[in-house]
C-alpha cells in the first residue's frame, strides 16, 4: 500500500514571478523526498508526490500547505489517495494503481467543492470521518498567516526542537513561538496527525 498527494497552486497567476513559488514547492517536495522519480511538477502549478509510508500522507500534505502558505497571497489544493500500486514508472505520473487512482479523483472534487484538503481510501465510512476533520482543521490551516505558516513547517522539520531552540532559528523570543504555534493551531493538527495514523494503519 502506498500514498499519493496530488495538488496544485491556489491563485498562482496572481503572482507576477512563478519562480518564488515553484523554487518553494520543489524544496517542499524534496524535502519529503529527495528521489525525484516520486515527485513531479507539471502544467504549471500542479504536482504530484508518492508519499510510500502511507501514515506521513496528512502530515506531509500540511507540510506542503505551510510551504506554500509562507508565501502572501497563496494557498494549495491537495488531495491524498491511499492503496496499492499495481505499477511503478520511471516518473510519478506514470506509475498506477488505486493510490494514484484514488488521488487523481478527489482531487478533481476539490476546486468544485471549495475544499483545499481531502482523502481517499477503499474504506468509505473512513473517508468521511477524516473529511469531516479536515475540515475543521481547514478552518484555520485556510487561514494561515505567513508567520503562522513558517512556525508549522519549521515545527514539522523540527520535531523534537524545543521551543526555545525554534526561538533561536528564527531570532526571535520563546514566548513569540509558543503565541505563534497557537494561534496556528498545530497543537490541534498534531492531534488529529496522531489519529489519522492510527486509522490509517488498521486499513
Amino acid at each position: 500500500m502506498t500514498s499519493v498527494i496530488t495538488g496544485d497552486i491556489v491563485k498562482s497567476k496572481t503572482q507576477s514571478n512563478p519562480k518564488i513559488w515553484i523554487e518553494v514547492l520543489k524544496k517542499g517536495l524534496s524535502t519529503l523526498n529527495n528521489d525525484n522519480a516520486f515527485w513531479e511538477i507539471y502544467r504549471g502549478d500542479s504536482f504530484q508526490i508518492e508519499i510510500p509510508d502511507t501514515n506521513n500522507s496528512f502530515i506531509n500534505a500540511v507540510y506542503l500547505k505551510a510551504c506554500v502558505k509562507m508565501i502572501k497571497n497563496l494557498d494549495v489544493r491537495l488531495a491524498i489517495g491511499i492503496g496499492n500500486k499495481t505499477y511503478q514508472g520511471k516518473k510519478v505520473s506514470e506509475s498506477n494503481g488505486e493510490a494514484f487512482v484514488f488521488s487523481g479523483e478527489t482531487f478533481e472534487t476539490l476546486k468544485k467543492d471549495k475544499q483545499n484538503l481531502r482523502v481517499k481510501t477503499n474504506n468509505s465510512k473512513l473517508d468521511e470521518e477524516l473529511n469531516l476533520y479536515f475540515k475543521l482543521a481547514l478552518t484555520f490551516m485556510d487561514n494561515w498567516t505567513v508567520n503562522s505558516a513558517e512556525i508549522v513547517k519549521l515545527s514539522i522539520e523540527n520535531p523534537k526542537a524545543l521551543q526555545h531552540e525554534l526561538a533561536s532559528i528564527l531570532g526571535i523570543k520563546q514566548d513569540a513561538i509558543s503565541k505563534r504555534q497557537k494561534r496556528a493551531g498545530l497543537e490541534h493538527i498534531l492531534e488529529l496527525d496522531n489519529m489519522y495514523r492510527h486509522k490509517i494503519s488498521l486499513l
